[in-house]
């Protein structure tokens, strides 16, 4: 079992306790037959459809990654994480700036490869650009699902 799941597990579970007790407040405004406290009873029930969307997108997204993983894994290919870190456990940032360069270059040259993306994925996260790492793994993941 990968080592973060119990915990996504159990915030999950607590976040669909929440949402089900936003769900069943809503419920009840609508049950008021009054028409503001049902359009805030509508409102009310979008929340939890928002979360249960968002969460089962990032599930998905992880399933995928895994798979992803396993696959260079077999092949030998997944990333290695030997970049020079300080001694509270940082990278070092004009180490993984450096290391980023090969994988953006990978990238253009073969931009449907979504191993190049992988990759990249992976050298933006030690860089420190968790915004584009995510990027890089839906864009890997989206070609991966087509491969």
């Amino acid at each position: 079992m990968p080592r973060g799941l119990p915990g996504a597990i159990a915030v999950t579970a607590l976040l669909a306790l929440y949402v089900w007790q936003i769900a069943g407040r809503g419920v009840s405004m609508m049950r008021t037959g009054e028409p503001v406290l049902i359009a805030i009873g509508l409102g009310v029930l979008i929340i939890p459809l928002l979360v249960i969307g968002l969460i089962a997108r990032e599930y998905w997204l992880a399933a995928i990654v895994q798979r992803m993983a396993d696959t260079l894994f077999a092949e030998g290919d997944l990333p290695v994480d030997d970049l020079p870190r300080s001694p509270g456990g940082r990278i070092d940032r004009a180490a993984a700036d450096e290391a980023f360069e090969p994988y953006r270059a990978a990238v253009e040259a073969t931009p449907e490869s979504w191993r190049a993306w992988y990759h990249l994925a992976f050298a933006y996260d030690a860089s420190g650009d968790r915004r584009r790492a995510r990027e890089a793994l839906r864009r890997a993941s989206r070609l991966f699902r087509t491969a």
